[in-house]
């Protein structure tokens, strides 16, 4: 089977299934038919721009870069990536400095992403605080943030 065929399948399992490993990657597309190894996936996974993200159970999983990414408009994105100075968390919660009269703006797209973690938000001019369920939790958001800002 081509290699546009593999890749089609990888990006439908992903879709479907939460894949946390490429060994479980290379299991369902065995099941699927695809004789692959796992050096193969791993080529696959680059070409196609898979990235890992946190689920809300803790675990990760596969995600295409543009299904995080598509949550944000791309002009929320860019004043996320320009204005956000720093996360910080502290227990339970996160703290983002951003440039001034930029929190709002923030916190907005933030709010956007629809994350399990977050219980409640507050923003002035420069500063978000989030509060989350717990630590694990804020270091989660602080990691999806900062990888928004990649």
């Amino acid at each position: 089977m081509s290699r546009a065929s593999r890749q089609s399948k990888i990006l439908s399992i992903i879709a479907t299934k939460d894949i946390e490993t490429q060994d479980e990657l290379v299991y369902s597309l065995q099941k699927s038919g695809y004789n692959v190894t796992q050096a193969t996936i791993s080529r696959d996974i680059k070409e196609l721009g898979l990235i890992k993200t946190l689920t809300a159970n803790g675990k990760y999983k596969y995600v295409t870069k543009q299904k995080v990414d598509s949550n944000l408009s791309g002009k929320l994105l860019n004043v996320v990536r320009e204005t956000v100075i720093s996360i910080v968390t502290a227990n339970n919660l996160c703290v983002i400095k951003t440039m001034t009269d930029n929190a709002s703006a923030v916190s907005g797209a933030i709010e956007q992403l629809g994350l399990d973690e977050i219980v409640g938000m507050v923003a002035d001019r420069n500063t978000i605080l989030i509060v989350c369920n717990s630590a694990k939790d804020a270091n989660s958001l602080s990691q999806e943030i900062n990888r928004l800002l990649d």
